[in-house]
């Protein structure tokens, strides 16, 4: 057969030579060295001479620059010695005749699919729910105030004295729209007064398991209409902060009884309130044994190691697990410390600071539940919580609601 080209075939254009650094790939690169024998069917590389000067004003030190480089530069070697076979892909599948990866002569812009996402979140912004149970005084709405550094929970003070106690578990939300830096976050804080206040507290959790799954049966309704909303509003809880009284002995057989019957319906996250009336030996000492009833009793507390999804999520939430439940101050008051104003508790003998790694570990709870895990919670709530709930339904009805 003759190796002449059709007059009407043209050749691709030219590919940019290939870096010297391609022959020996990084440990993260997913392509193998180029040179003979390239995909296994025994086909050489060109020399260096063979491969034509690229066209245009980029070249491959800028290219490289860019997500899209990477393949380029090691995609040279193929385009130089099979022109008309590469239409498509990288080549590595073992047949060049069949697929291969066009070269990349310039910048795509692939990359600001980012930058289209963010402005897209900047617009409509997003929702967070977070529920908080414990019995009263511990300083549930406190500590949320303190979070998201805005009266945005219920109220940041215990019962007044016309105020009678709940006698049954009740279920309040609050909604805020808060925004920072341009991005807003429609914020739902959903308390439960009465949790734990009763002499006798069976089944006090049922008001608080039947409100989460009544948030995941309206998504669910919302999300099998023939007509669905545009953007279907999302209350269903993402996380649920549970307060350990920081008795300093153990867990009460309802703390233990609640995270061990809600654990598979929300994320629950352990945090040991007004940790500073315990001294360090003691809260360290407390955080052991609440770690060692919880493993004991089968509750796994998010983040679990079930869903860490690589080596380098396990390995953050490893040292997460091991800080937990985390032992925290609420304040709303501030106070003059060295010059600087910091949110505290005035005591006798000082002032406790809440976001002063030292004295407390509401910093880490702040970081852990806001600053690295947020997007997360909301994700593990829709991808296993809902879905486990989701799949009930529809087995239940026959797959109609």
């Amino acid at each position: 057969m003759s190796d002449v080209v059709p007059p009407e075939v043209r050749p691709k254009p030219a590919v940019p030579a290939k870096p010297p650094s391609v022959g020996v790939p990084s440990p993260s690169s997913p392509f193998p060295p180029q040179g003979p024998g390239v995909g296994g069917v025994g086909v050489s590389a060109p020399p260096p001479s063979a491969i034509p000067v690229p066209i245009g004003s980029h070249g491959p030190s800028h290219v490289s620059s860019h997500g899209v480089g990477h393949g380029v530069s090691h995609g040279a070697g193929h385009a130089g010695s099979h022109p008309a076979a590469h239409s498509g892909g990288h080549g590595h599948s073992g047949s060049h005749s069949s697929s291969g990866g066009s070269t990349l002569l310039g910048y795509i812009g692939i990359d600001t699919i980012i930058e289209q996402m963010r402005k897209k979140t900047m617009k409509t912004g997003f929702d967070f729910n977070i529920m908080v149970v414990g019995h009263s005084g511990l300083g549930k709405s406190t500590l949320v105030n303190t979070l998201f550094k805005s009266q945005v929970s219920r109220k940041s003070a215990g019962w007044a004295r016309d105020e009678k106690i709940p006698k049954t578990v009740e279920i309040k939300a609050v909604s805020h729209v808060i925004e920072e830096g341009g991005v807003k976050m429609k914020l739902t804080v959903v308390d439960t007064p009465g949790f734990g206040d009763q002499i006798n507290n069976d089944n006090c959790w049922e008001p608080i398991s039947k409100y989460i799954n009544e948030q995941y049966e309206k998504f669910l309704k919302e999300e099998v209409n023939i007509t669905r909303k545009k953007r279907i509003p999302d209350t269903r809880m993402h996380c649920c902060l549970y307060f350990i009284s920081p008795t300093g002995h153990s867990l009460r057989q309802l703390d233990l009884e609640f995270m061990k019957r809600l654990s598979h319906s929300v994320n629950i996250i352990p945090v040991i309130a007004k940790a500073d009336t315990m001294t360090i030996e003691e809260r360290q000492e407390f955080k052991q044994r609440v770690r060692k009833e919880l493993e004991m009793s089968g509750i796994e507390f998010y983040p679990q190691k079930e869903f860490d999804e690589d080596m380098e999520d396990k390995s953050d939430n490893d040292k997460i697990r091991e800080a937990m439940p985390f032992a925290v101050v609420g304040s709303d008051k501030e106070y003059q410390v060295n010059g600087k104003r910091v949110l505290g508790r005035k005591t006798a003998w000082g002032i406790v600071e809440v976001e002063n790694p030292n004295h407390c570990e509401f910093a880490q709870l702040r970081d852990f539940l806001i600053r690295s895990h947020l997007q997360d919670l909301k994700e593990v709530t829709h991808n296993i919580h809902y879905e486990t709930y989701r799949a009930k339904r529809l087995n239940e009805n026959g797959e109609s609601i």
